[in-house]
């Protein structure tokens, strides 16, 4: 295959200019950059489960060793809430918003 040159990549940024119009190219671009980083962060907790299946699956397969006797009582850790995802978190802002939009539409129909 040959190689793509500048003379090339000028002639695609024209073509995507007139087929989209220049308003459109940067709203375009944030869209894939954002639909990448939320790609990104999926395989990562997709790995990270993985991991975690793994790890569990190794400690069930070793073999038992005797406990101690508890001299004092564990104490329980409350673990942090997971963080959300930035879609996740657009998602329950756009459903705050709907909430509020639908109490101002009753209020207003109190009204008149």
């Amino acid at each position: 295959m040959s190689q793509l040159g500048v003379p090339e990549l000028l002639i695609i940024a024209l073509v995507l200019v007139l087929l989209f119009g220049a308003k459109k190219l940067p709203e375009m671009a944030r869209g894939v950059g954002r639909s990448l980083r939320i790609f990104k962060s999926e395989t990562a907790k997709l790995r990270e489960d993985d991991d975690d299946n793994h790890t569990v699956q190794a400690q069930a397969q070793a073999p038992a060793q005797p406990q101690p006797p508890a001299a004092q009582p564990q104490q329980i850790q409350a673990t942090p809430a997971p963080a959300l995802s930035a879609e996740e978190q657009a998602r329950q802002l756009e459903e705050q918003a709907a909430r509020l939009r639908a109490s101002a539409a009753a209020q207003a129909d109190k009204r008149v």
